[in-house]
């Protein structure tokens, strides 16, 4: 595994795409850009925009992506929070190592902000407060198969997305919204009984109540790290492997 291997880190959001050169150590090699989501946010448009934030970086070896929706082996399932039906079954992973001509990987954005976030010890859980309702859980820093949680009912008629996303706090005020998000959070706490949880995404500013000592506002460029975090759990899975493999064929000789 190279130390110096630089990583750029993007995350595609609702509103934005905000990307960051990284170091393996998930130190800032250069500043963090974003720019606006292209509307309609098509793949075709969305990887425009990422061509375009890549274009201002002047070096880097390997590409984390975040993807607001359900990926699975890099290949987007939904994407709801980008109101097109194109993504559905878009390999995002492969056009991305295509179009930037480097190694890539692409998981759920809560998943890969979770990666920079968490401290890596017992039962923890990120979520982030945006267009929609972002979750991840990992276990001893290990995130758990991904759950669309923000797409489970919490009333009758609104899931969660529906129920405190970023338009329903501007429909119903953020005393009402706020209110909402007590009840989310006691929800969560007996369903995931997490050590910690952490908090992201430009909904946290709105939060006007006091919050268990376990429960931590984070900010969205720590959460970016993650795209560090990933690729030096990839390489060193790599590595393993081919330990492993050479391993295998001496005991055979």
């Amino acid at each position: 595994m190279e130390k110096n291997q630089k990583i750029l880190a993007i995350d595609i959001g609702g509103s934005n795409i905000k990307a960051a050169v990284l170091s393996l150590d998930g130190e800032f090699a250069e500043p963090y850009k974003k720019l606006a989501t292209p509307e309609p946010s098509t793949p075709g448009k969305v990887m425009e925009g990422i061509r375009q934030l890549a274009d201002q970086f002047s070096k880097y070896d390997l590409v984390s992506v975040g993807f607001p929706g359900f990926v699975k082996h890099g290949i987007v399932q939904t994407a709801p929070n980008l109101g097109t039906q194109e993504w559905a079954n878009f390999d995002l992973q492969k056009n991305i190592a295509i179009e930037l001509k480097r190694p890539a990987l692409v998981l759920n954005d809560a998943d890969l902000q979770a990666l920079g976030l968490v401290s890596g010890e017992g039962v923890e859980m990120v979520i982030t407060l945006g267009t929609g309702l972002g979750t991840a859980i990992l276990d001893d820093g290990v995130l758990i198969p991904h759950l669309e949680i923000s797409h489970h009912p919490v009333t009758k008629k609104k899931d969660y997305d529906q129920y405190i996303g970023k338009q329903e706090m501007q429909r119903i005020g953020k005393k009402r919204w706020n209110k909402r998000m007590v009840r989310v959070l006691e929800i969560l706490k007996t369903v995931v009984n997490y050590d910690r949880l952490y908090i992201s995404g430009g909904g946290s500013d709105e939060l006007d109540f006091k919050l268990d000592k376990n429960i931590f506002i984070v900010g969205n460029r720590d959460g970016i790290k993650g795209g560090a975090v990933l690729w030096s759990q990839q390489l060193k899975r790599q590595n393993q492997e081919l330990v492993d493999s050479e391993s295998s064929l001496q005991n055979k000789n």
